[in-house]
Formats: C-alpha cells, structure tokens, sequence
C-alpha cells in the first residue's frame, strides 16, 4: 500500500495536484495495536504473575518452614493469585482489554510482593533488627500509589486488597493479622490522598501519611511501645526513635521513587496524570502564544470553551483537566487561515469571493491542519485525538444551506431560460462534512458540545437565562439526533448534568449590566466655571495694595 500511494502521489505532483508530501498522522503500527490486545498476551503476562507469586511463597515456606510444606504453601497462593486475577477481568474489564495497563498492574503487584520477600530476608540476616521491622520496613504504599496516580482510585483500591491478600503468604504467622490490618490502612491513606494530584508534592503528602498510618497501627499492636521509656533508659529511646524513623522514612522515600518514576510510566504506557496535564495547561506554550497574537479571537473562544467543559467535567465526573488543556489546543488549526474565520475577521470577509463549496473546505481543513501542528509539536496524543473528534462528522450548515440557497437562484435562471441546466451544481451533503471521527471519550464529547454551545451564544441577542437554556437544549439535542454523542460513552444523566452546567455557566458569563443614569454636562460645566471663577477672584491683587506694600517694605511715607 506505501508503494502504490508513493505512485500515486508522484503522479498528482506532475500533474501540479499535490504538494508530493504525505500529511502527517498519528496512528500506532499494526503490530502494537496487535499486541496490545492479544489475549495469548494477557494471559502470558497473567500466568507470569502467578509463577512469580508461587516462587515467593514457595522460597518462604522452605526458608521458614511456619506455614507447613513448601508445595501447600505454594498451591495456597497459585489460587489466591487465581482469584486476584478472576476478579481484575471482572470488575476492570477496560483496563483488562490493553494489555500495556495489565502489566502495569501485575508489575506493580509483584514488585509489591518481592518487596515484602527482600524486607523479610534482609530482618533475617541481621540479627540486630527485632521481628517487628519485618512490618515496618515493608513499601506499602508503592502499588497503590502509583495505580491510584495513573489508573484511577479504583485500581489503587484493588491493588490494596489483593496485595494484602497475597503479602499474608510471606509473613511469619503470628504477625498476618498485623500486617493486613498496616497493609490495608496504609493503602487505603495513598488512594484517599492521591485522588486529586495536581503537584509532585502531594506525592511525598502521600507518603507523609502513609508513615503517619503505619506508625499509630503499629503502636496499637505494640510493635512500636511507648511503656518501656519510662525506664528504659537511652537505649529504649533510641529504638523509639529509629522505629518511627522506619515508618516515616519508607513512606517518604516510597513517594519520593513514585515522583520520580511517573514520566517515565506515563511515557511507557502512553497515560497522563493530573500532573502532566497541569504543566500542560501553561498558556506560555508556542502555539497558544502564537495563537494569543495571530487569532486572538480563537483565543478567546478557546478559554470560553475551556471554562464550559472543565465545569461540566466536575458535575460528571469526568477528567477536568484534560478537559481544560484539550479545548486550549482543539482550534490550533485555525492559525493556518485565521482570517477565513469569523472570530477574527474585521470589516472584510474573505468568504465573500468564494463559492460555498470552497468555503466549506476552507473551515473543515482546520481540523486536518490541527492534527499536523499538533503532531510537528509533539503534543499529547488524546490532545490530538480531541482535535480530530471535536467537531466529528457533523454538517457545516451555514454553508451548505448558502449552497442550497445559490441551486435555487440558478434553477430559476434556467426555467427563465437563462442558464443551461448542465451548468447546476450538484450539492452533496457529504462534502459539507467534518471527517471525524466522531467523539470517542467522555472528555471529546463534553469538548464538542462545548465547542458547539460557545460559537452558537456569541449571536445571542439579549441573553436572558430562557434563551441561553433553550439554546443549550437546542444544540445537544441536535446533536444526538446527528449521531455525534453515540460513541464518546456519555449517558443520558451525565447530558442533562452538562447541559445544566452549560447554561448555569453562561448565565454567569452573559449576565446583564446596570444601566448607569448619565450625568447633565451643562450642569458640570458651570459648576466648573464658577469654581474656575472663585479660584481666580481669590488670587487676583489690586495695583494700589501692591504699591501700599513696597512703600512699607522700603521706609518711603
């Protein structure tokens, strides 16, 4: 296929049709797309995990020799980790369909559990550590950190419990109960803390709290006693002070590695976090300044659309930020031919000299136009699958009804005789349309309303709260009538959530002003005067004072 489009491209380029260069696109290759929804590898990355698990167990049964023989021990764990893997296909099906997020997971599990295994052999091997270290030293808030930060808190809560669950198989008996109770505490402060990071900071917050959570479970089991420092003497204050120093510190260093392994995660496994987004949303970035000067009106629009959907993604519970820094970037391509649309236009419309059909393929190109700048600048790609779905395959009415409007002209001219009826042009709706896709997320669906709503209450003419609200209603519901919302997995409350935010926002924006009375100019004006007269007369001296006055200074009678 490369070879018969390389061809046919030459082909067009002499005949003067083409520019020779193939546009840009932002697609992955076949071979990823493959392999990141096979199932053969899914399951390889499924049974590794279990594999992983059984040697864990079956290395700290034997070690230990608590938990009877090495074979029990292990075939215990192979069906836990059965069970942990059952319940991830059926409560997480979405993220069990990319299998880049599956072994995200289970890397994360396992890390979870060989760090359980390494804090246990390390206790082991130095008589100088006490068993309750075996508790203390232990990261538990590694995978639930960094599945709540990059896969949502339902992820962080599952990693929770099933690293719970399988971390029982590595410890000494006698302390199960207090490693379950530590393990899902502390997990349960990182998922609370780390819904909503905006800053790297809150991830050292995160693991603040995790140390706080592991230093007052441990007290109440007793691993870390405050009895014996009454009389203990230095000794018993120092490993006071070095038992809390453990539990702060892993928690601390543990939100410190998590910190540091997020671009690399997020870059790896093609996700953003509230964190990206932020840096992403500074209005300094080349485009949006370029876009600041050479279309200030898309700008503007662009900020307007921001404010829309970011509040409707709160109300839905939707991706704000992605929300916000997506409508920064949807309109980019507009910077091609500003001029060609009309929230940057002055006095002169270039559509004026052309045909409707042209016109069309002036505005439907910004979409195309964007996708290429956004490629060239090495956004995001969801900012760039919102470019491409903002506007779908929806119908550019303006001008096709324009179109319309000049068939009709022209069929009159030829019933007059006027015109030859081979010279009517034939209008097909299909060229008067977006390519889309149509919107395929929440966030793109909320985006394209949005996008929809702000250009059509520019033309309100004294907004009042019912205009604004049939005009909300008017436009969603057109839209769904179009077939634009049927992929992008909006429900019919999370429409009526954003058509109330919609217009509660532009009533806020195209609210009403106080008509203030003017004051009467003549009126001013001799006031003015006469306190322009006062002035004067106060300063004004006569001649036969001023001579009375040099004949004093100057001793003349």
């Amino acid at each position: 296929m490369e070879l018969f489009d390389s061809i046919r491209r030459r082909r067009l380029t002499q005949k003067g049709l083409s520019s020779g260069k193939k546009r840009r696109t932002q697609a992955d290759g076949p071979v990823a797309v493959s392999l990141d929804r096979s199932n053969i590898v899914r399951y390889s990355v499924y049974a590794l995990f279990v594999v992983c698990a059984a040697l864990l167990a079956f290395d700290h049964a034997e070690t230990s020799g608590e938990n009877g023989t090495p074979y029990a021990s292990t075939l215990s764990i192979v069906l836990a980790a059965g069970m942990v893997v059952a319940l991830f296909e059926c409560f997480h099906p979405k993220t069990a369909h990319r299998n880049g997020h599956v072994f995200l997971v289970f890397f994360c599990l396992a890390f979870q559990l060989a760090s359980i295994w390494l804090v246990t052999v390390m206790v082991d091997a130095n008589p100088a550590l006490s068993q309750s270290f075996k508790l203390l030293l232990i990261p538990y808030g590694f995978a639930p950190m960094v599945l709540s930060v990059l896969l949502g808190s339902r992820l962080g809560l599952y990693a929770t419990g099933t690293g719970s669950l399988l971390g029982a198989f590595l410890m000494p008996k006698e302390a199960i109960l207090t490693y379950l109770v530590m393990s899902v505490v502390c997990g349960l402060a990182v998922v609370l803390v780390t819904r909503q990071v905006r800053k790297r900071g809150r991830l050292l917050r995160a693991g603040f709290y995790v140390g706080g959570a592991g230093v007052l479970v441990a007290s109440s089991f007793g691993l870390i006693a405050l009895g014996p420092l009454s009389g203990g003497g230095v000794i018993a204050w120092q490993l006071f002070g070095i038992k809390i120093a453990a539990a702060f510190g892993v928690g601390l260093v543990t939100g410190m590695i998590v910190s540091g392994l997020l671009p690399l995660l997020e870059s790896t496994f093609n996700l953003t976090t509230d964190i990206s987004w932020l840096e992403l949303s500074d209005l300094n970035h080349k485009l949006l300044r370029r876009m600041q000067l050479e279309a200030p009106g898309t700008f503007h629009h662009s900020m307007v659309v921001a404010s829309l959907a970011e509040a409707a993604a709160e109300e839905i519970g939707a991706n704000p930020m992605m929300c916000r820094v997506c409508s920064y970037f949807h309109d980019i391509g507009k910077l091609q031919k500003p001029a060609y649309f009309i929230e940057n236009q002055g006095e002169s419309n270039p559509h004026d000299s052309l045909t409707p059909t042209m016109s069309a393929l002036v505005i439907i190109a910004h979409v195309k136009d964007g996708v290429d700048m956004a490629i060239k600048g090495k956004l995001n790609p969801r900012i760039i699958d919102v470019i491409r779905e903002h506007h779908g395959t929806s119908l550019v009415y303006f001008f096709y009804r324009k179109a319309e409007e000049q068939r009709k002209l022209e069929e009159g001219k030829v019933e007059e005789g006027l015109e030859n009826p081979e010279d009517l042009p034939d209008i097909d709706a299909k060229n008067f349309r977006y390519p889309g896709p149509t919107p395929q997320t929440r966030e793109s669906g909320i985006i394209s309303l949005a996008d929809a709503v702000e250009s059509a209450a520019r033309a309100l003419r004294k907004p009042t709260p019912g205009k604004i609200r049939s005009l909300v209603d008017e436009i969603v519901f057109n839209r769904i009538r179009d077939g634009q919302l049927d992929n992008c997995g909006l429900t019919v409350s999370d429409l009526r959530k954003t058509r109330d935010s919609f217009a509660k926002t532009l009533r806020s924006m195209l609210h009403s002003r106080i008509d203030y009375p003017r004051r009467e100019k003549q009126g001013d004006g001799e006031n003015l005067q006469h306190l322009s007269s006062d002035v004067h007369a106060r300063n004004v001296v006569s001649v036969e004072e001023v001579e009375e006055h040099r004949r004093k200074a100057s001793g003349e009678p």
